[in-house]
């Protein structure tokens, strides 16, 4: 089967949607489908690349931070989408679109599809639903809602990462939606062994938004800073200023790691070294970094959000608390680090746990979906 994967953001572009997308692909790719991915370009990164069994082709886009697609680069990757699309179309002769957020790739699938007749497929990763992040998108949403709606009814299939991107999804699209979550090679990933690091170390791994809260991460843990810790903080972003300025005030400097934007090689490597993943998120879809975490062993702390509650059981491998809620985050956080055998009972059920986000399991769910779209074309009377 041949497939056109339309994101405007991809590794190392962007964050856990693009990863997905990522995994997806090279999964599927190692089964004999070929794969062309048409994603947006930043500076110094190749105009075409082959990566693990398929093409990947990065179209300008007026995208300047890997960590934050603003308005305009997402209108001009639809614009500049929409050229070369039609030409790797003539070319490739796909048989099926892949779409990864109905806003802004969404509108150019819709195009494309209508444009050829080549049914597309539309996953949603929350940001691109209304009220998913209103912090992020609550301004330009409004006037583009409308014209968000063809997007949904035409495509062949929905698909949500998380039942609360659905349920949230199904407020405003009358449209069937599945759920598939986001998946990760569980079995690369898994640790040889899991140990409690002394001190134990905490990581937060995301984008420096406010969705993301990184700010509160700080804050937090100066409420215990008598508990042994050192954080690592991975990402970047316009809160990043904010987030130094609190370590400096709080005199935590000494226990604080920044790494900046770094490669998801690199992110791995830093989840080796930690006990914890700390996310105290305002939303969330469903968070690769979790699914990664899991794979590694670790504890969840996590806010009461989004997909969180598909990665987390409670008092089982980790805690959910209502978001902002700083009192249970550092009481949460103070329970774990002051019992290291409760700390490693949390992080060996998240391994057991991870099993279900394996993601052959999950590319196979998308391929079944793609087979049968490709039947049902087929079986049409001409």
């Amino acid at each position: 089967m041949r497939i056109l994967v339309l994101n405007h953001e991809f590794p190392p572009i962007g964050g856990g949607g693009g990863r997905a997308a990522e995994s997806i692909c090279e999964t599927l790719a190692k089964r004999g489908h070929e794969i062309k991915v048409l994603t947006s370009h930043l500076k110094n990164l190749s105009y075409q690349e082959q990566r693990d069994g398929y093409q990947i082709i990065r179209i300008p886009s007026l995208r300047t931070q890997p960590f934050r697609a603003g308005f305009l680069s997402m209108l001009a990757y639809v614009l500049a989408g929409l050229w070369a699309g039609l030409r790797l179309i003539r070319v490739f002769h796909p048989d099926v679109i892949h779409v990864h957020f109905a806003v802004p790739a969404g509108a150019l699938a819709w195009i494309l599809s209508r444009i050829t007749g080549i049914p597309y497929v539309l996953t949603a990763h929350l940001g691109d639903v209304p009220g998913g992040v209103p912090e992020k998108t609550g301004g330009w949403f409004r006037p583009v809602f409308p014209f968000t709606r063809p997007i949904w009814k035409n495509a062949a299939a929905r698909v949500a990462v998380s039942e609360f991107t659905r349920r949230l999804a199904l407020q405003h699209y009358s449209e069937e939606i599945l759920v598939i979550p986001n998946g990760v090679d569980v079995y690369s990933l898994k640790p040889h062994s899991i140990q409690i690091n002394h001190p134990p170390v905490i990581v937060f791994a995301g984008r420096f938004m406010p969705q993301k809260a990184p700010a509160q991460v700080v804050r937090i843990l100066n409420e215990i800073k008598d508990q042994p810790w050192n954080c690592v903080m991975i990402g970047d972003g316009p809160l990043l200023p904010e987030v130094k300025k609190s370590i400096a005030d709080f005199g935590l400097e000494d226990r604080f790691t920044l790494t900046g934007w770094i490669t998801p090689e690199e992110v791995m490597t830093w989840f080796d070294k930690s006990d914890i993943l700390f996310m105290p998120s305002l939303s969330e879809g469903l968070p690769v970094v979790g699914v990664q975490a899991l794979a590694k062993g670790l504890a969840i702390v996590a806010s009461r959000v989004g997909g969180f509650v598909d990665l987390v059981d409670e008092d089982q491998n980790g805690y959910l608390i209502p978001p902002q809620d700083t009192a249970a985050f550092s009481g949460r956080l103070r329970d774990a680090l002051k019992n290291p055998a409760r700390l490693l009972s949390l992080r060996q059920s998240s391994l057991e746990k991870a099993k279900s986000f394996e993601i052959t399991r999950i590319a196979g769910q998308y391929e079944i979906i793609f087979m049968s779209i490709l039947g049902e074309q087929k079986a049409r009377p001409v």
